[in-house]
């Protein structure tokens, strides 16, 4: 089971330091920037690679609300949900350290600024509410538990599963990182909020428990449809 917990600590690790590194280091770079579709690219990449690095050792959660997802869709055992999220939770934050000491070598570093924090109203990069932060953090984390519980079904084409759902986090942040700068993932949002404090500490707990009510959701969504009929 450590090997499970050590994996899923990595694979954290790299989403946040990839994800939120692309987006705090290069997204809006003196002329040659990555972009919002950039930083969409960066954290779908990194759950692509650590994938195929780790999926089969540990599944490949890299975040608490797929792991409640896939316990609410039978497929993850309620024993491991504990250490599963405390080693998720502990490698974002040691990624948002590592990437703290790499932003803040960079003269006028300002992590107050936001530091690839999720946020709603002032604190959202488009402006948007708590409703609309809400609506999009369950919407969207409820689709991506559809994709990952339909591409890692036995009857979904073999060997593919790991790039549609590395796609599929790509369009979740194309569409969602102007209203939330796109959670899904309370260890990507605690990762990097402990750092900033203040705000982006206060409004962490939508963070959390929107991901997770859409994580359960989708499991039950696709649990209803994707239920094999008893053969007649």
């Amino acid at each position: 089971m450590m090997k499970q917990y050590a994996a899923e600590f990595v694979g954290t690790f790299w989403l946040v330091l990839g994800g939120c590194g692309s987006a705090v280091l290069a997204a809006a770079f003196p002329d040659v920037g990555i972009g919002l579709l950039g930083v969409s690219l960066a954290f779908g990449l990194t759950v692509l690679t650590m994938a195929f690095a780790i999926g089969h050792i540990s599944g490949c959660h890299l975040n608490p609300a797929v792991s409640f997802g896939l316990w609410a869709g039978g497929r993850f055992p309620a024993s491991q949900l504990a250490p599963y999220i405390i080693a998720q939770v502990l490698g974002g934050i040691v990624a948002g350290a590592v990437l703290y000491v790499i932003a803040s070598g960079q003269a006028g570093f300002d992590v107050s600024a936001g530091f690839a924090s999720n946020g709603y109203g002032e604190h959202s990069p488009g402006g948007y509410s708590f409703t609309a932060a809400l609506v999009c953090e369950v919407v969207m984390t409820m689709m991506f538990l559809v994709v990952i519980m339909g591409a890692t079904d036995k009857r979904a084409p073999a060997g593919l599963a790991h790039i549609a759902i590395g796609l599929c986090l790509t369009l979740i942040h194309l569409i969602s990182i102007p209203v939330t700068n796109t959670s899904v993932n309370p260890a990507r949002s605690t990762g990097v909020a402990v750092f900033v404090g203040d705000w982006a500490v206060a409004q962490l707990w939508l963070f959390w428990v929107a991901p997770i009510v859409g994580g359960v959701l989708g499991a039950l969504v696709y649990r209803f449809i994707g239920k094999e009929e008893a053969s007649r």
